[in-house]
């Protein structure tokens, strides 16, 4: 794989991020995945990834899926989600993460919402997969803004068929009775949480509130509360912000306990993934 891939517990894994220079809101992420087994974690952003080689197995929405070769994998904004290699073999894949804005610019206005985390409609898979590529070269070789947001405008148009109108996804999840809970994460990432505090933002006792938070996000609250702060310090690593600021802005204890969880759920150490984007 070209470019600056990243050095796994295992070499056999590699994976490389890249924005383009002109246009805020788009992410592209390739890798090659063998032994890695990504922990839960979200993407600020829609997700959309096609399978090279090999098959995924990935847990999302409280479901196992399978995503073989020639198959696209639609995720929405913040999704927790894990992923690992089914095969021997492992499995290349890259992903087009659009920001939830631009996605409405693109789209027409609407938030979308994909009821199916997977997609193997050859009439849509085909023309996608050939336009990630494009899209990737594009970026990665500087290519006019006009034509690279013409890329997007097609990879989007492809997609549209797949997805209903919906509200937007973080407003169709503030409506949860779990909001009050999410809140509080959000606001005291860089603190320490007990589970007395968040059953009762949620009106629960502790027993009932993990039953019931787990069910609703398939996820337990502290999965989730550290999804938040590795979503939080990836903004902020792009943001540019030094990597003990970030560590200590997101309630990690130092740079260290920074770049073992953000490798284990994004691929990159925090180090690599900001000189990818060069930072």
């Amino acid at each position: 794989m070209e470019g600056v891939p990243e050095r796994f517990d295992s070499p056999r894994d590699r994976a490389e991020f890249l924005r383009p220079a002109h246009r805020a809101g788009v992410e592209l992420y390739r890798a090659r995945i063998v032994d890695c087994a990504f922990e839960p974690h979200g993407h600020d952003a829609y997700g959309f990834g096609v399978i090279d080689q090999g098959v995924e197995r990935f847990r999302l929405r409280g479901a196992e899926h399978l995503a073989p070769v020639d198959t696209l994998v639609a995720m929405q904004p913040e999704d927790l989600h894990t992923g690992r290699a089914e095969t021997p073999q492992g499995w290349s894949y890259r992903m087009l993460y659009l920001d939830e804005d631009l996605l409405r610019g693109l789209g027409g206005g609407s938030a979308w919402c994909f009821d199916d985390a997977l997609i193997r409609d050859p009439r849509t898979v085909a023309p996608v997969s050939a336009l990630m590529h494009q899209i990737w070269r594009a970026a990665a070789q500087g290519a006019e803004p006009l034509a690279f947001d013409s890329l997007l405008v097609e990879l989007v148009e492809a997609l549209r068929p797949h997805a209903r109108d919906a509200a937007a996804p973080r407003e169709a999840r503030a409506t949860t009775r779990f909001r009050p809970v999410i809140e509080l994460m959000r606001a005291r990432l860089d603190e320490p949480l007990t589970l007395d505090e968040l059953a009762a933002a949620a009106g629960l006792s502790p027993f009932h509130f993990l039953r019931s938070f787990r069910r609703e996000h398939h996820a337990t609250p502290q999965q989730m509360l550290m999804a938040l702060r590795l979503l939080e310090a990836k903004r902020r690593i792009a943001a540019g912000e030094p990597l003990a600021q970030v560590a200590a802005a997101t309630g990690l204890a130092d740079q260290a306990h920074l770049t073992r969880a953000f490798a284990r759920r994004y691929g990159v150490t925090p180090a690599r993934y900001r000189q990818q984007l060069q930072l």
